[in-house]
């Protein structure tokens, strides 16, 4: 199996909503907390800063409040090298924040304030608005359909526009079902978004509640007989797995000592995926780079920072086992 399906090399564009992160620095109840890091986090935000530290391109599209989070974030997309020239200023709405527990085993808690935020009146028109001449690929996650009903046209318009211009479309269900007026809408909803993508990125837990399945392989069959291209399932520690119909390819996770925080290991993973494939890599090669930021992520409390440049990414590589 080969990446001779459209990829090249160009600008990478993300829409999506940015919100300020509080992480509590101790466990147990939020309620409770005293003392919290701020830092900044959003899923496609995460996919851009993960592919701009390993070398790409990458369009951030959003928009945000008026407000001190709002300038955080700012900061943060500027002190990180993104292009800002798609983030625009809404003083109107408020920038949207999130809560996250800290735990020493399993998932954290996270709590979402993001009602009425600058992002959720993200629309179809913003996207028609939007220059293709140098984009050869969008990424997009379940997170931004089910914001607002503008966001959810905006979903569409970008895959719709992707496909006119000929740009290959990457897609992750990131289920969120606390954002769905339904489980039925999420379901439709998403199945209809994957049904149109070059390459679609679920876990196992997304292939349960979208289609009634419960093992990579299953997974993958299930998103390309809905229409994906190709499919690459995460399974977690032990790797991910990928099909495109007529053949498949595995590959092992990284064995990492001790799991600090899940959230952003995903979003790793995509950025790892897709950063390969704009240089050229196979499916094998941009499946294990993919792994060794989703391991990565799960070292750091931030969803975000501890995101590699190149070197480093060799470098946990060359030293890390692969899962058995």
């Amino acid at each position: 199996m080969t990446t001779a399906n459209g990829v090249k090399p160009g600008k990478v564009l993300l829409v999506g909503e940015p919100m300020g992160l509080f992480s509590a620095n101790q466990e147990g109840p939020l309620s409770e907390v005293g003392v919290w890091t701020a830092s900044v986090a959003g899923a496609e935000l995460n996919v851009a800063i993960g592919l701009k530290r390993l070398g790409q391109d990458p369009l951030y599209m959003t928009k945000i409040g008026d407000d001190p989070l709002g300038e955080r974030i700012m900061a943060f997309l500027d002190a990180n090298g993104l292009d800002t020239s798609l983030v625009r200023v809404d003083g109107g709405h408020h920038t949207g924040f999130m809560m996250k527990s800290r735990v020493s085993e399993g998932d954290p808690k996270t709590f979402y304030y993001r009602k009425d935020s600058a992002a959720s009146t993200l629309g179809a028109d913003d996207v028609e608005r939007l220059d293709w001449t140098d984009i050869s690929l969008t990424h997009i996650t379940g997170i931004l359909p089910p914001l607002s009903d503008s966001t959810l046209e905006a979903a569409y318009a970008l895959v719709d526009q992707a496909r006119e211009h000929g740009a290959f479309v990457s897609f992750d269900p990131n289920l969120r079902p606390a954002l769905w007026k339904s489980e039925d809408v999420m379901t439709s909803t998403l199945r209809r978004l994957a049904s149109r993508a070059d390459l679609v990125m679920p876990g196992i837990g997304e292939g349960q509640v979208l289609f009634g399945v419960d093992t990579v392989e299953d997974t993958a069959k299930a998103f390309l007989d809905n229409g994906a291209k190709i499919v690459i399932v995460k399974d977690g520690p032990r790797g991910a797995y990928a099909s495109d119909g007529s053949a498949e390819i595995r590959v092992p996770g990284f064995v990492v000592d001790h799991v600090v925080d899940t959230v952003g290991a995903g979003d790793g993973f995509a950025a790892g995926v897709l950063s390969s494939l704009l240089e050229g890599g196979d499916l094998a090669d941009s499946m294990e780079r993919g792994c060794a930021l989703g391991a990565i992520q799960t070292q750091q409390v931030s969803d975000n920072e501890g995101l590699p440049t190149p070197d480093q990414l060799a470098e946990f590589i060359a030293v890390h086992k692969r899962a058995v």
